[in-house]
């Protein structure tokens, strides 16, 4: 065709190749969302518990006689060994008390000596009969009695002693001495007047509970309690008050053998490793504890799940590249993931950035990445 007809015809047609063009852009210009592709990984649930750090053994320190505090011998809060001095109370009155036992042990002894001698020499006399049974019953009498003497004049100098040496507070163990209670020229009563209290630091206790539901369940998963002294159960992780993870794991030592009927709950305790005095008693830890296993957990980043009003939800890339939206329930957190109960399955493909921004229906280019728990191995396709 040619002429001005043919030209007219061609003029007519090159806007619409135009137009033909710029229909094909969109298709190459999809908007690319992270994504990746879930599996079912072996995971094991855990729990947190608030627990309570106490020393494995805190002594309170009393004196076992009564008088003035003459000395302290150890700075408040510092490192003790067994047998290191702690407290000096007067030592006068105890040295005074055992001079006058060991006296009167002597005048004993003396006393003895004579009456021993009267008795070997009125045997004797009575073979000789020049002596009556009367008599030489009354010298064996009497040499009895001063040997009782003799033996509680003994046992007076051993108690002197002792309390001279009570006198002198010492460490029953090694550990860490808290402060002075009473001070220089304070008055001490024996076995009443609290001094200080000695704490071990390593290892140190952690005590916290549970409750029944969570008891039945640890049966179920671990055998709890069916091992030797009912304390079988795997290993637990400490916190700090923090959120920062304890260097050293805790393992169970004490089960409670009753419930507590008040609350339904049952008392637990740890033995942790405490090395560097992280932990000091009455401290309080939070204690992450493994509950339940799981062989087919489905985990997704927290920033895939959109929480709004108590209800979870996130975006999945369906069969034809189009977003679809998903309600699902995850009730349990391991560090920055999510544990996903329902509304996923191994396969599909989740959205793990710019959720905020992207609607349901929108049709997009899935790109892969890795996962944190390896769940994003494998195409996209």
């Amino acid at each position: 065709m040619t002429g001005r007809h043919g030209l007219t015809v061609l003029l007519l047609l090159a806007p619409l190749a135009g137009c033909g063009q710029k229909a094909a852009t969109p298709a190459a210009a999809l908007p690319q969302v992270s994504v990746i592709k879930l599996v079912a990984v072996p995971t094991t649930l855990t729990d947190e518990y608030v627990g309570m750090t106490e020393a494995v053994d805190a002594v309170e320190i009393r004196a076992r006689v009564g008088g003035l505090l003459e000395r302290q011998a150890f700075i408040d809060g510092a490192d003790v060994k067994r047998d290191d001095l702690l407290f000096v109370i007067d030592r006068q009155p105890f040295i005074a008390a055992l001079a006058q036992a060991k006296a009167n042990l002597a005048q004993a002894r003396a006393t003895l000596t004579n009456s021993r001698q009267n008795l070997e020499r009125a045997r004797p006399l009575f073979a000789d009969q020049a002596l009556s049974r009367e008599d030489l019953d009354n010298a064996v009498a009497k040499e009895a009695a001063d040997a009782a003497s003799v033996a509680a004049s003994e046992a007076q100098v051993r108690q002197a002693q002792l309390n001279l040496d009570y006198a002198s507070i010492r460490a029953p163990r090694a550990g860490v001495i808290g402060k002075a209670l009473v001070k220089r020229g304070g008055l001490v009563n024996a076995s009443t007047t609290l001094l200080t209290t000695l704490y071990s630091v390593d290892p140190i206790y952690v005590s916290f509970t549970i409750s029944e539901p969570t008891l039945v369940e640890l049966q179920r998963q671990f055998g709890f309690g069916s091992g030797k002294n009912g304390a079988r159960a795997p290993p637990c992780r400490l916190k700090l008050i923090d959120g920062s993870d304890y260097a050293y794991r805790g393992k169970l030592d004490y089960v409670d053998p009753a419930i507590d009927a008040r609350n339904g709950t049952l008392q637990l305790r740890l033995t942790t490793p405490n090395p560097d005095r992280i932990l000091r008693a009455g401290q309080f830890v939070r204690v992450v504890m493994p509950v339940r296993k799981s062989i087919n957990a489905i985990r997704v980043p927290q920033q895939a799940v959109q929480e709004l009003q108590g209800k979870q939800s996130v975006l999945v890339v369906g069969a034809d590249d189009k977003l679809v939206y998903r309600d699902i329930v995850a009730k349990t957190r391991i560090a920055n993931e999510w544990v996903v109960d329902q509304g996923l399955a191994p396969g599909e493909l989740l959205v793990v950035e710019g959720i905020a921004k992207l609607k349901p229906g929108t049709a997009v280019k899935p790109v892969l990445r890795p996962a944190a728990n390896g769940a994003g191995q494998g195409g996209a396709g």
